[in-house]
């Protein structure tokens, strides 16, 4: 009679975890002489596009955003440097980069992004109020129904219909140029609203727009046209 005798489970503890995640590191051809930057290709597009754009969309570029979450330590590192923080809304699928909030004698504000004039602020507090209050339904908005939300302005500088009206298409065209509005393919003058602008307005930033929204109904001068909303 053969006794089989039981493996010894407890000696398995001490074996090394291993991390089913770890990529077998690749070697990469320099881009150009000089190049001695130890980030793989992919990690650079990603840290690219995080500087020069608004915010990266699981929804319209997947790789990108694919690869900043592979690379996120060596991103956040790299712009941290730069005093910039990696922010990235996983619920929403969206990063964005912004600027360090301290005070420095010496430091530099390198987003220097193209602002959102009021009128573009505006619209987008609108937009961002209209998708939270929808839950996860889309939203569906006409040019008439954009131009209806400034219906009660009283402003001292755009009291001219014309001008006035202008300065909302402007303000559509604007959000519209940063895919937060998006052209409906039915209706060429009817959107549907980006579930980004959730992620990219904060409860703050909100509200600091209202306040200058109700500037407006009250008959106030609004902000400067080239006044920036800093989107946290």
């Amino acid at each position: 009679m053969t006794v089989e005798q039981s493996p010894d489970y407890a000696g398995f503890s001490a074996l090394p975890d291993v991390d089913s995640t770890a990529r077998t590191p690749q070697r990469r051809r320099p881009r150009f002489d000089g190049d001695v930057s130890e980030l793989p290709d992919r990690a650079c597009w990603a840290l690219q596009h995080l500087l020069t754009r608004r915010y990266i969309s699981a929804e319209t570029d997947r790789d990108l955003y694919t690869w900043v979450l592979e690379y996120r330590l060596q991103l956040t590192v790299r712009l941290s440097e730069l005093d910039l923080v990696l922010r990235i809304v996983e619920g929403a699928d969206v990063a964005f980069v912004e600027q360090a909030r301290y005070e420095s004698a010496r430091g530099v504000k390198l987003l220097r992004r193209e602002p959102l004039g009021t009128y573009d602020s505006i619209l987008a507090l609108h937009l961002a109020q209209m998708m939270r209050a929808s839950g996860d339904q889309t939203v569906l908005i006409s040019r008439d129904e954009v131009h209806g939300l400034f219906s009660g302005v009283l402003n001292d500088v755009d009291r001219d219909a014309v001008t006035f009206g202008a300065r909302i298409d402007a303000a559509i065209a604007r959000l519209t140029g940063l895919e937060i509005l998006r052209k409906s393919r039915d209706d060429e003058d009817s959107y549907t609203v980006s579930p980004v602008i959730t992620a990219v307005m904060t409860a703050s930033v909100i509200a600091e727009l209202q306040q200058q929204f109700e500037l407006l109904l009250s008959g106030g001068t609004p902000a400067p046209q080239d006044q920036e909303a800093d989107y946290e």
